[in-house]
């Protein structure tokens, strides 16, 4: 009887602990005032076909150096390197996406990294090599 009582307890204790707010405001405060660790999940693209049956994953975190494929946007279908990933931002930019502006000088256009696929990852770190293996 008193075990039961425990494991009621701490059912309950599970439930409380695991109960998160859905109001929106709050999940934007949450996303805006996260940490970069967490910032880096946000930062996820979707792998391609071949990918995804190789490492067995539908998304992973985008990197300087990964190649990726535009999919949304004026740019949709340009392939290129990614340059740079900004997290505070959470916009990356790819090599060859450009905008023109009214000086006819061309600056970098930043995009979600959910608008781009995943087709080369950049493997040189052991523990991204890892965290693919999971």
């Amino acid at each position: 009887m008193l075990i039961r009582i425990v494991e009621d307890s701490q059912r309950w204790m599970m439930k409380m602990k695991a109960k998160m707010s859905k109001q929106p405001r709050k999940q934007r405060k949450a996303r805006y005032n996260a940490p970069l660790h967490i910032l880096h999940k946000y930062m996820s693209a979707p792998l391609s076909q071949d990918l995804r049956s190789k490492y067995g994953k539908r998304s992973f975190p985008l990197r300087k150096g990964d190649t990726v494929v535009v999919m949304r946007g004026d740019s949709r279908g340009k392939e290129g390197k990614v340059r740079t990933v900004d997290l505070k931002r959470e916009k990356i930019t790819v090599e060859g996406v450009v905008i023109s502006r009214s000086d006819l000088s061309e600056v970098p256009r930043p995009m979600h990294p959910s608008n781009v696929m995943i087709t080369k990852m950049e493997l040189k770190d052991k523990q991204r090599e890892s965290a693919l293996s999971r």
